[in-house]
């Protein structure tokens, strides 16, 4: 059964930065896409971005695209995303997860067959 505990959140001024990792057991990790995904309060889940087996392809919501980096340890069974720049609106509850094989890249909820019970980030001066 796949698990994940996720570590690094925490609050941080507009323009700060942090980096969440993510620690996964139970499953091959190097098997699969890994992606991010983050809940606002009262709003709905939101696709954050994704990484494949190795590492060499990611993809991002528009929304962080050039501000958030996904990468991936697989010796360690370790994902991580370094997020910079940092604005109010990515206040959310950020979980990691795995994507379901054959489910793409991971751009939906229900495209992930796990997701970890999350990590608060809090962007506010």
């Amino acid at each position: 059964q796949a698990q994940f505990v996720e570590l690094g959140g925490g609050l941080v001024r507009p323009g700060g930065s942090l980096r969440l990792s993510c620690s996964a057991s139970g499953f091959t990790f190097r098997e699969y896409f890994m992606g991010w995904v983050r809940q606002a309060p009262g709003k709905g889940p939101e696709w954050v971005s994704t990484i494949n087996f190795g590492g060499g392809t990611t993809k991002y919501a528009d929304s962080v695209k050039g501000r958030f980096t996904i990468s991936r340890d697989n010796a360690e069974n370790m994902l991580y995303l370094q997020m910079n720049s940092l604005k109010p609106e990515d206040t959310a509850l950020y979980s990691c997860g795995r994507v379901r094989p054959g489910a793409g890249w991971g751009f939906r909820i229900n495209d992930y067959d796990s997701l970890g019970q999350g990590t608060q980030v809090t962007v506010s001066s």
